[in-house]
Formats: structure tokens, C-alpha cells, sequence
């Protein structure tokens, strides 16, 4: 399994950036796609996900209106589309992904680090 980010960058603060995740190798048909955030001196965030299947998204209350997550499924991608970026925003991205029945649709306390089992190695987002 492989998943690997690309797109974080350095912008200033109401600039937009597109995050990319390639993914191969999963043993699944169908997958739930999540987008993670940790900024320096805190706890890994969800911030945003896909299911495959049915196109179900989520996205947390920082960032909703402002985060868009897609997919090209010919190309195995998922894109996290970032509009109108924050200083808060400034964080090492991570996708993750896990079959899409094993992930429920987040409730109150949001989108689960637990939930997942195949992660990316980041890619880092700074916003100034």
C-alpha cells in the first residue's frame, strides 16, 4: 500500500494551494480517504474525507466552506482543494485511507485517526 501526498508549499494568508494523494495497493474495492493535519505541538486533526463509493465528504468546522476534498478516480487520486488559508492552517498534511465499510461517518468528536490504517508520509503546509 502507498500513499503519497505531494502540493504543500509555503503561501501567504488568503492564498489557496491543492493538496494531491496517489494511492495504490489497497486491499479494498472501495475506500474511505481522510485528510489529516498536525501542526507543531499538537494532536494529528482530521480535517476532511471521501468515501469512494458512494462520495460521502466530511470536513470538520475549521474548515468547512474553505476545504474542498475530490477524487479522480481513474487516477487513483484524492485532492484536498484549500481556499482562503489561515496562519492555523500552517500543519504537515497527511492522507490516509482504510476500507470505506471499516470507517464510520464521523460523528461529534469528528474524523478518526484510529479509524485508518494506511497513511502517507505528509507533506507540509505553511501559512504566513
Amino acid at each position: 500500500v502507498q500513499l503519497v501526498e505531494s502540493g504543500g508549499d509555503s503561501v501567504q494568508a488568503g492564498g489557496s494551494l491543492t493538496l494531491s494523494c496517489a494511492v495504490s495497493g489497497l486491499p479494498h474495492s472501495s475506500y474511505c480517504l481522510g485528510w489529516f493535519r498536525q501542526a507543531a505541538g499538537k494532536e494529528r486533526e482530521g480535517v476532511a474525507a471521501l468515501y469512494r463509493r458512494g462520495g460521502s465528504t466530511y470536513y470538520s468546522d475549521d474548515v468547512k466552506g474553505r476545504f474542498t476534498i475530490s477524487q479522480d478516480k481513474a487516477k487513483n487520486t484524492v485532492y484536498l482543494q484549500m481556499n482562503n488559508l489561515e496562519v492555523d492552517d500552517t500543519a504537515l498534511y497527511f492522507c490516509a485511507a482504510e476500507g470505506d465499510g471499516l470507517v464510520p461517518l464521523p460523528g461529534p468528536d469528528g474524523l478518526s485517526r484510529a479509524e485508518f490504517r494506511f497513511w502517507g508520509q505528509g507533506t507540509q503546509v505553511t501559512v504566513s
